[in-house]
C-alpha cells in the first residue's frame, strides 16, 4: 500500500511561483513512476508531468514546470513558475508501477490533492 500526501498549494498572482511536494510511503518509491495531475472545476483530470528515470510534461506546462524527486526523502516535487490563471486547479500526485505514462488509468495510488489558485 502506498500513501501520498501533497502540500504546498496556495494562492499566487499570475507570473508567480509555487512548489508542490508529495510525500510518499512505501518501500518501492525509488522505482515508481510518479505523476502530477490537475483538475479544474468542471473539467476532467489532466496530466501535468511525470518522472521515473526521466521527466516528461504536458505541452501546456513545458518550460514552466519542473518535476524532481528525492528518493532518500520519498518525495517528489513540482516546481511551477510563470503561473497563469488557467493553471488554477486541484493538483494531485499519483504513483504507478508502469513505465512512463500520461494516462491516469495506469496510476494506482493518488493523494488527496492540493489547491492552487492563480489570480490575474
Amino acid at each position: 500500500q502506498v500513501q501520498l500526501v501533497e502540500s504546498g498549494g496556495g494562492l499566487v498572482q499570475a507570473g508567480g511561483s509555487l512548489r508542490l511536494s508529495c510525500a510518499a510511503s512505501g518501500r518501492t518509491f525509488s522505482s515508481s513512476n510518479m505523476g502530477w495531475f490537475r483538475q479544474a472545476p468542471g473539467k476532467e483530470r489532466e496530466f501535468v508531468g511525470g518522472i521515473k528515470l526521466t521527466t516528461y510534461y504536458a505541452n501546456s506546462v513545458k518550460g514552466r514546470f519542473t518535476i524532481s524527486r528525492d528518493n532518500a526523502k520519498n518525495t517528489v516535487y513540482l516546481q511551477m513558475n510563470s503561473l497563469k490563471p488557467e493553471d488554477t486547479a486541484i493538483y494531485y500526485c499519483a504513483s504507478s508501477n508502469s513505465i512512463e505514462t500520461t494516462d491516469r488509468k495506469w496510476y494506482n495510488y493518488w493523494g488527496q490533492g492540493t489547491q492552487v489558485t492563480v489570480s490575474s
